[in-house]
């Protein structure tokens, strides 16, 4: 086989873990020199393979590549992009390969959730229909966990412990005031049309009756009717009344409770902004003073508390990414499987990208309980294991000490370009 370059890229929203796999990638990748040159990362996902705007990873020490496992964000920037179908446009396609071309890459390792997915394939697909051999292999990410045909995805075992121990001590606080001062707290979560991650806050809860109180799911119509009556009730009944909502919770005809008109590349609605909208309502109903937060970036940044279970999955998952590709494989997925047994380990797999571009996991109705507001034995057996274990990064002078990459840029060959 002859050697050729690779190209890997970050895409989508970032996560505590997914520079992890982007170590993975790039170690394996530099084991691997009778099949894989080198390793170019795209600037900003793949708006960098289209601008041509590419780090030369072999340009960074065997140290730095290995400090990437504890450094949260995305190394090499991300993006939301989508590209056209090839039929409705073949330019972008055109400019892809004749970057690749020029730089002698065959391998594509894009590292992303359902609609990195539905990327990769398309750069399978066109590899064909241009006659240039390339390898296309996804890489699974997202904090959502919504990938299918997966256990679960990494990044999503960080974002559920971060939550988990963020609603642990903000319930310790309220119970603390509630006598006298705040009786409500609402955490507001990721999750558009799944509620995993509002799911994971209920492992706060060590017995039942424990916060978090109530959760809402993106999979459960919402009624203000019931949610009220339910804070009343725990209220009455505990003194105070923990919320986790995810950022989808949406009404029985499908509109969200709150979000803007705004919409990304890939055509979802920005959302946000549940928390002050269910405050409001509880504020108008009962009078309750309260106190709302939104974990938006903090959630799927929180390196500092990462799961050492999601970190080596990560790693993982990159790692196997290559070993992959030299074997030949192409349009395929990393998957993570759950091995039986009574205690729980994982191994990994692979699904054709056919089977998992733009596709999407929800909340079995089984992990939900019959009042729609709390998770049953059945979810929290799945979701324990994924937030177990500690892997904290290396501190200096208090703070966690994460690397910075040199940066590198591999330099351009062709004309630039404008359509991005």
């Amino acid at each position: 086989m002859k050697i050729r370059n690779a190209f890997y890229a970050q895409s989508g929203g970032v996560t505590a873990v997914i520079n992890a796999s982007a170590s993975g990638v790039i170690e394996t990748a530099r084991k691997n020199t009778a099949t894989i040159g080198k390793v170019y990362a795209g600037l900003n996902g793949i708006v960098g393979a289209l601008q041509e705007e590419m780090v030369d990873t072999s340009q960074e020490s065997a140290v730095d590549i290995s400090r990437l496992c504890h450094t949260p964000g995305g190394a090499f920037g991300s993006c939301r992009y989508k590209m056209k179908n090839f039929e409705d446009d073949t330019r972008e396609y055109e400019r892809l390969i004749d970057v690749f071309k020029a730089h002698d890459i065959g391998f594509f390792f894009y590292n992303g959730g359902g609609d990195s997915a539905d990327t990769c394939l398309k750069v399978s697909k066109v590899s064909e229909k241009m006659g240039y051999p390339i390898q296309s292999i996804h890489i699974p990410k997202t904090i959502d966990n919504d990938l299918p045909l997966t256990d679960c995805s990494p990044g999503f075992g960080s974002v559920a412990k971060y939550v988990a121990a963020s609603i642990k001590e903000a319930s310790l606080d309220i119970a603390s005031m509630s006598a006298s001062s705040t009786k409500v707290f609402i955490l507001e979560v990721m999750g558009r049309h799944a509620g995993w991650i509002a799911a994971s806050g209920g492992l706060a809860s060590d017995k039942e009756g424990d916060a978090p109180h109530i959760i809402l799911f993106p999979e459960i119509p919402f009624s203000r009717e019931k949610f009220i009556s339910k804070v009343e009730t725990t209220i009455k009944e505990k003194g105070y009344c923990v919320v986790v909502a995810s950022e989808g919770t949406q009404y029985s005809d499908g509109a969200h409770i709150s979000g803007s008109l705004q919409r990304d590349a890939f055509g979802h609605q920005q959302l946000g902004g549940v928390a002050p909208t269910l405050a409001s309502m509880i504020k108008q109903s009962t009078g309750y003073k309260y106190h709302w937060a939104l974990a938006d970036y903090l959630q799927r940044s929180a390196r500092h508390i990462a799961s050492k279970t999601d970190v080596e999955q990560a790693y993982a998952v990159g790692k196997r990414a290559v070993e992959l590709a030299v074997e030949g494989r192409d349009s395929i997925m990393v998957t993570i499987e759950r091995n039986k047994g009574i205690s729980y380990s994982w191994s990994l797999g692979e699904a054709s990208l056919a089977r998992v571009a733009n596709m999407e996991k929800k909340m079995p109705r089984s992990f939900i309980t019959k009042d729609g507001f709390n998770i049953t034995q059945q979810a929290r057996k799945y979701l324990q294991p994924l937030i177990n274990g500690e892997d904290y990064p290396p501190y200096k002078n208090g703070l966690p000490d994460y690397v910075s990459l040199r940066k590198v840029m591999v330099p351009k060959k062709l004309a630039d370009y404008f359509d991005v």
